[in-house]
């Protein structure tokens, strides 16, 4: 059941750009303790996305990577000298709100990612998010979605981009899973995940090229709201529980 869920968060991150981790982090967080589903799902996203930057390499902004690089180092040392671990409810919470607060940004202020202080900022704001929520795919959709890129060059640069985040996460939670016996997630399991994250992605390369980039910008957002309404639902249900 969960090879099956990698293989299909990890087409659908392939043909949106995102979405996929949204789903995929919703779910281990139902299954797994916190840090053993931040560091599932950080290796399984390196692998899904990291391949994903490889197959459309020439569509890669380097730039932005580079800019949203120094703004997330700045966010990933702030975490590591604080030691934080997210609750299951919070992190729930926050992966339900960021696409609605996301699209809230008022025009005046509009993100862009091809801007230099934009970049910066976003790299900051997203690793944020991304350690407490473990994904930060929304925000991050934030920046490109009204830039001038080609759905390619968005796919492939946000790949490039949580490529990075997912290293970091990795970084970050491993240690915390491996010091602790509660803490566990099988080789078996981690190598599966990989495969699964690699078939899906090449597997979703064909239809991206078939997709125009309206259809690509109006599926990804229903899809993502959607998706947010749920693990919203669930959060408050956690919290109330409390």
């Amino acid at each position: 059941g969960l090879g099956l869920t990698v293989l299909v968060t990890s087409f659908l991150s392939g043909l949106f750009g995102m979405a996929g981790g949204m789903v995929l982090m919703g779910l281990l967080l139902i299954l797994l303790p916190v840090p053993s589903a931040m560091l599932l799902h950080g290796v399984t996203q390196f692998a899904s996305n990291g391949w994903r930057a490889w197959l459309w390499r020439r569509h890669v902004v380097w730039p932005i990577i580079l800019r949203f690089a120094l703004g997330g180092s700045v966010a990933g040392l702030l975490f590591a000298l604080v030691g934080a671990v997210p609750d299951r409810a919070v992190s729930l919470l926050i992966l339900g709100l960021t696409p609605f607060l996301a699209l809230a940004i008022p025009a005046r202020w509009a993100l862009n990612a091809q801007k230099p202080l934009h970049g910066v900022l976003g790299g900051f704001l997203c690793m944020g998010i991304q350690l407490l929520a473990g994904i930060s795919g929304p925000l991050l959709d934030a920046f490109f979605i009204r830039s001038a890129m080609t759905r390619q060059s968005v796919v492939a640069t946000k790949a490039a981009i949580q490529s990075v985040g997912h290293l970091v996460k990795i970084a970050y939670f491993a240690p915390l899973v491996a010091g602790s016996a509660d803490e566990t997630v099988e080789w078996t399991v981690i190598l599966m995940s990989i495969a699964m994250a690699l078939l899906g992605t090449n597997l979703s390369r064909r239809v991206l090229d078939r997709m125009s980039d309206a259809q690509f910008r109006l599926w990804s957002r229903y899809l993502v709201m959607g998706t947010a309404g749920i693990y919203l639902g669930q959060g408050v249900f956690l919290l109330a529980a409390h």
